[in-house]
């Protein structure tokens, strides 16, 4: 086998090799990983992978404010961006972009940022996680005042994380770090700091593991409960989902027969009638209503995150047209 090749001018960096995060420690439970067969690998995996839930429930008041500051950039016209390199990266634009067909979000609410651009999020471009200055360049460039900067790290120190985040606290922008990280650098740097400790991975310093599935944990609940506090879902049923092929269209329809309890006939003509609008399809089949007058009651009880318990407006929708009767 051959050595990777190293840059003749590339310095070791030996400020990293005593790194204070427990995703470049050594793993005890899988210190002797190459000499079990595959069922010992897999329960060993398995076995730290548990443990993940338990720190990320841990963090679940961060969570929680860094919740009510998205909701409220959001609904003020502001746009949260994730910012990251390697896996935490690639796991932010994961989350951003998947927003679109559940919510019916784009990028104006929801965007991410990764080192090296578009394309290291297939391949690795060398040396971007190591520049602070593009890292602040691009806040600079993109964010806006309000905008909300979360920088996504598992170790906590990446340079081009911490460009970003100065620049934004320089800016005035709220700002956050997730990290798997307890003692994380850039923490300093994040009005709230999200920082699951999930100990050392079962493959030293290989943070596409239980740090990378600590933070996809993170993000969902944070991108999940800021959507469904701007109003886009019914109890837990998708009310902004876009019907974009045959299986979507199927899952709206039968989204109306779960919430309704009419059959899918019933469900898929008023739908048509209220011509692909769920919002207003599902008003008219909860009160009973024509789809004209479910429009109009929603028009006047419109999304509104403050109203908990019924931030999409359709239960207020719902009881204007049934005490109107």
């Amino acid at each position: 086998m051959t050595e990777s090749p190293r840059r003749d001018d590339a310095a070791i960096p030996l400020d990293l090799v005593d790194l204070p995060s427990p995703t470049e420690e050594r793993n005890p439970a899988s210190s002797g990983l190459d000499a079990l067969d595959s069922r010992g690998m897999v329960d060993v995996i398995l076995a730290e992978d548990a443990k993940v839930a338990t720190a990320v429930q841990q963090q679940a008041e961060r969570i929680s404010e860094l919740v009510e500051v998205c909701v409220s950039a959001i609904a003020g016209g502001r746009t949260v961006h994730y910012v990251g390199a390697g896996t935490s990266g690639r796991l932010g634009v994961l989350d951003a972009v998947e927003l679109a067909p559940t919510f019916n979000a784009d990028d104006s609410m929801v965007t991410a940022h990764l080192a090296g651009g578009p394309g290291a999020f297939m391949t690795a471009v060398e040396g971007a996680e190591d520049d602070p200055e593009a890292g602040a360049a691009m806040v600079r460039e993109v964010c806006q005042a309000g905008d909300v900067v979360i920088g996504l790290a598992a170790s906590g120190r990446t340079p081009f994380v911490r460009g970003a985040l100065q620049a934004a606290r320089e800016a005035g922008m709220p700002t956050a770090l997730i990290s798997a990280n307890p003692r994380a650098e850039l923490a300093g740097e994040a009005d709230i700091a999200i920082l699951p400790d999930v100990g050392p991975e079962v493959v030293t310093g290989s943070t596409r593991m239980k740090a990378g599935t600590a933070q996809k944990l993170t993000l969902n609940a944070l991108s999940t409960a800021t959507m469904v506090r701007l109003g886009t879902t019914f109890g837990n049923l998708m009310i902004d989902v876009r019907p974009t092929n045959a299986k979507l269209v199927g899952r709206t329809v039968r989204m109306l027969v779960q919430a309704s309890g009419e059959s899918a006939e019933r469900a898929g003509e008023v739908l048509e009638a209220a011509e692909g609008s769920v919002r207003v399809a599902l008003v008219a089949l909860l009160s009973g209503a024509d789809v004209e007058r479910a429009a109009a009651a929603l028009s006047e009880h419109p999304r509104d995150p403050q109203r908990i318990g019924d931030p999409a407006g359709i239960r207020s929708a719902v009881d204007a047209l049934t005490t109107e009767d």
